[in-house]
Formats: structure tokens, sequence, C-alpha cells
């Protein structure tokens, strides 16, 4: 007798009509054979799928390039299809379910004839977590099949969790025709179902990212009491071999992958990369809060990644052994047949075809490499990767850090003065768009705690969420603001970033243990310049000082932009919020009756 998935995947067989069903077992061996099919019998706009690059300097590697009108989450063309608009809420595309499917299913029948379809069942999160999550996909893509397995724990786990229970996570996807006119994400949180059809871009095709792991995962997250959030998870190593664990929220293209695995400016001080991209985080026995790393790869920016950049990421591309690791519409040498970006170590190479298979005439200003073009490695390449990172209990946080891309107003870290100061801080988070996102790039819009294009329900009772769950905690994690965006008059950045950063994480670490100062400020607390390391650094004390300045002159539109922001929420806006946008407010304006 067929047990839940079976069933399932049989009724989207006949949905979709492929010539042939092959289940995946995630195993090595499958995985370079349905490379082969990408290589020599899968076509994608007319071209394999994949193509072998040059094993010398980049082992077990494979570039993969994407429709020219496929290359980006599509946010216009992502749907919440909850019952009622409501509970969608203004920060989501909303379609009635009934018609969502009725569109859905025109687009799905017979759309894998002549292909085969693939079954990929799945674990978010390591097998034995108690908060991890069992999946299925179905694709007609290899791509997508072979990146699921280094995204995810592919495989027989995942169907022994689920076993004859219903309780599991569906995912229905095809590339179908590639029509942007026919390209649709549908999620329906109340049946934990994603259908996606017409892309086969990462964030709109492997549907365990933020299909699932954060846009099905955050409604799951309010009905179960934890959260699921666009973070990364690290630990800071001291020199005397403490290590303090921090979750981050930062939009795409803000640094978040950079952050994780950076390599620390400061003696003694190492970072363990636990996740570059989604945080679990759930209340654990004890009062405090643990998070867990669902996934089990990177799905990185390409351009502006380097040995000075990122050194730990381009040591994780270079150690693809176990795991392939795929480019996707970067740029290719063609003398030596490796990929690669703008922004890459070395001299830009004679010869180049670009993104889209065309030789490079960099004299036209364009691109070679898409901005949004992407790497696919496991993590398990890292040579940073925390040995807790299979930890089924997950690692406990310390510190919760909130950011985005400012040039002006936010200072470069900032505590808040309590949980609930610190969801505002969230809520009031903004960022300047990246080419992560089909938008115009560098216009400045909200993203509060950078959930905005993936929080699966209405952002005001997902901000009454957050409050919630901070009454249940015992040990709360200490939250902070940070940018390391700020400008000077010239436009320049202030603060030199990357692995000077740990300067900041430094300070955070001492006041998360009560061993530095702070400064009262009307928009939280600030370092005391004294309890902030900054030996060795060579940016004048001036530049410091500017990039913690509050200025209240400049805060009048802001603030204004902050309350039409949150305005749009209505009565689900928590009246928590609204006391700390006054309280805001009025430090402020007797900030600048004192100046």
């Amino acid at each position: 007798m067929a047990n839940a998935v079976e069933k399932w995947v049989e009724e989207q067989a006949k949905l979709t009509k492929p010539d042939k069903i092959y289940w995946c077992n995630g195993s090595e061996e499958e995985a370079k054979r349905l490379i082969e099919v990408g290589i020599k019998e899968e076509k994608l706009n007319g071209k394999p799928v994949f193509q072998k690059l040059n094993d010398k300097h980049w082992p077990n590697a494979y570039l993969h390039r994407s429709h020219p009108n496929d290359v980006a989450r599509t946010e216009q063309l992502t749907f919440i299809c909850h019952p009622d608009k409501d509970t969608a809420g203004p920060n989501n595309h909303w379609m009635d379910p009934k018609e969502a499917k009725e569109k859905m299913i025109k687009l799905f029948d017979g759309c894998m004839k002549g292909r085969t379809l693939y079954v990929l069942p799945y674990m978010m999160g390591h097998p034995k977590s108690p908060y991890a999550k069992a999946c299925v996909q179905i694709t007609d893509n290899t791509y997508v099949a072979v990146s699921m397995r280094i995204m995810t724990r592919m495989g027989k786990d995942a169907l022994d969790r689920i076993g004859h229970s219903e309780n599991f996570v569906r995912g229905l996807h095809s590339i179908g025709d590639l029509n942007p006119e026919r390209r649709f994400i549908m999620h329906f949180p109340q049946e934990n179902l994603v259908w996606s059809f017409g892309s086969g871009y990462g964030g709109n095709a492997l549907l365990g990212k933020k299909c699932f792991a954060l846009r099905i995962a955050s409604c799951l997250g309010l009905k179960e009491g934890w959260l699921a959030e666009h973070m990364l998870i690290m630990g800071i190593e001291d020199p005397k071999g403490n290590v303090t664990y921090m979750a981050a929220a930062l939009p795409s293209a803000c640094g978040k992958t950079n952050l994780a695995l950076m390599q620390s400016a400061l003696p003694g001080y190492k970072i363990w990369t636990l996740g570059d991209d989604i945080a679990w985080l759930n209340v654990g026995p004890d009062g405090r809060l643990y998070a867990i790393n669902p996934e089990a790869g990177f799905f990185g920016v390409a351009p502006g990644t380097s040995l000075k950049t990122n050194p730990n990421m381009i040591k994780t591309l270079k150690n693809s052994d176990f795991f392939p690791t795929f480019y996707t519409n970067t740029a290719l040498d063609a003398d030596t047949h490796e990929p690669w970006w703008e922004g890459l170590d070395g001299t830009t190479p004679k010869n180049v075809i670009d993104w889209q298979g065309n030789a490079w005439d960099p004299s036209k200003g364009s691109k070679a490499a898409h901005p949004n073009s992407r790497f696919t490695v496991s993590m398990y390449n890292c040579p940073t990767l925390s040995k807790e990172i299979d930890n089924p209990n997950g690692v406990p946080i310390s510190a919760i850090l909130l950011g985005g891309r400012r040039s002006k107003l936010i200072p470069l870290v900032m505590e808040a003065f309590s949980w609930q100061h610190g969801v505002f801080l969230g809520t009031r988070t903004g960022s300047e768009t990246t080419a992560a996102a089909a938008h115009q790039v560098g216009v400045l819009r909200r993203d509060p705690m950078a959930m905005l294009p993936f929080c699966g329900y209405n952002m005001g009772d997902y901000f009454g969420h957050w409050l919630n769950i901070g009454k249940k905690l015992k040990h709360a994690p200490k939250i902070f603001s940070i940018n390391w965006f700020r400008t000077d008059e010239n436009g320049k950045f202030i603060w030199p970033g990357f692995g000077e950063n740990i300067r900041v994480l430094k300070w955070i670490i001492d006041r998360v243990e009560g061993k530095a100062s702070a400064k009262d400020s009307a928009l939280g607390l600030l370092p005391d310049l004294k309890d902030f390391d900054l030996s060795g650094l060579d940016v004048p004390k001036a530049k410091i000082e500017q990039l913690f300045m509050v200025d209240p002159s400049e805060w009048t539109a802001e603030l204004q932009d902050i309350e039409k922001y949150l305005s749009q929420f209505g009565a689900q806006m928590p009246e928590a919020i609204w006391q700390e946008y006054r309280s805001l407010a009025e430090k402020l304006h007797h900030s600048a009756l004192s100046k």
C-alpha cells in the first residue's frame, strides 16, 4: 500500500505527465550521473545544463547558465496564498488559494512530457535535530536536483522521518517553458505546499531555500512558537578559547556571507561558521535562544568575492572534493576554462566569455559576470566550519545583529535598550536595493529584520511574534544594530569593513559579558571609544567619531518615513512598537533642543 509521499508523487506525475520518474537518494554516484545527464542530454535554452570547468584551480566545478530573463528572485510573481488577504499582509502579494491552484494546474498540466520527474526527499536541518523538518520536492531539472543535494541533506533520512505520516513539506517545481509571462511561485502555508513554475533560478527553484526555510517556515514558526529568520549564524572564539554565538540579519548583498566566513583582523580571535543565510531560532529547555542552520550549503553572490574580501569562501570554493560546486551566470575565461567575475583576484583574462555565452568586450561597459551571478557550494568544504554544525540542539545565541546598507544616520554599532526596543530597531531597518532582487539598484527600502521578501504572513503579526518570543526567554540575547556602510562627505566608506568587523564583534561580546561601557543616545547605547579596540587601525579619530554621530536635525524625514512604513500594517502593528517609535521621536526632539 502506497504511503503519503508515494501517493502525492503519483498525483503530481498524473498532472505533469513525465516520461520517467526517478527517486533521488542523495549519493555522490547519483550526483555525478545527473551532472552527466545535464552535460550530454538535457538542454536549457538550447544549451547543455552544465559545462565542466578546469579542475586544476577549480576542482569538481561546473558552469550553469540560466535563461537571460531568469537571473534573480521575482518578488512580483511570488504569492502567498492564505485563505484571506489580511493574513498575508501588505508585505506580500496575495492570491486566493482556489484561484492560484486553478492557474497553476493549467500550467503544470503535461509540462513534463519528454522529461524526467525527479523526486527529492530532503531534510532542512540535521536529521537528528528536534527542530529539523522533512520535505519532498519534485523537479524536472538536473541543476535543481543536484543543487538541492548541496543545499540540503537529501536522501533516505527524510523518508524515514516522514514514514507513513502526512507531515512533510511538499514542493512541486518545473522550469516550464521559461516564459516570464508564465512564471509564478505560489505558497500555500495552510498545506505546507509550494508550487513553482517557469524559473530555474535558485531562489525560485530550490524550494528548500527561501520558499520553505523562510516563507512557509515563518508560518510554521508562528504556529509552533519559533522563528525562521534570514540570518547568518557564527561563533566568535576569543584568545582564551571561549566561543560566543551570534545571529545576524542583513539584506542580500550587505556582506552576510563575508561576515559569516570572516577572517579576523585581530590576533587571537577566530570566526567559526555555522550558516550564511538562514537561521531557525527556538527557545531551548534552559530558556535560552538556540539556532540551527536548516541548510547544508552556501548560495552566494560571486562578484566581489576574492582573497581580499572573503579568503575563506575562496578556499571553500577550491575545496570541492566530495560535493561539486556550481557557478551560475558567472563569466568564463576562454583560455583556461575557469570561472571569472568582476572583483576576482588577478588580472582580467584576455579572452572572456560573458554570462550569456558571448565574447565579452569590456569597452562596451557591460559586466562579464551577471551582478547576481552565484556559486552553490557545500558548507562541508568550508575551512572555518564550526564543530557544532551538526549539533542537533543548535547553538545558544548571545547576540542578535540587525543591519542594512545605510550611507547616513545609522551608527556603526549600537545596542538596543531592551528586547522590545531591539524588535523596534528591526522594524525600521532599511537598506539600499541590490541585484539580488529584480528592482532598481541603490533605492532605499525598508526591509524589517531583512525579512520583507520572505515573511509568509502579515509583518505586523510577525513583530508581535518576536515580542512574544522575548517573553518566553529567561536569558534573552542582546540585540544590536550594525551598519558597515556609512560614508563621508566624499561618498567614501568610512569603516574598512571585512576582517576589521571583528572590532565591532569584540565590543558586542564585551557588552554581553558586561566588560565594556556604553553611552546613552536617542537611538540606543553607543560604544565608549575607550572600550572599542582601534589598535593598529589606520582611520583618523575624527572619522571614527563620525561613524557614531547622531544628529537629530537629520532625522525629520527618517521619522516620517518610519511612521508611514509602520502605519501600513494597521491594527496588526503591536502597540509596543508604536511606544518605541514615540519614545525615539521624543528623545530626538529633546536631543535637538539641548544642542
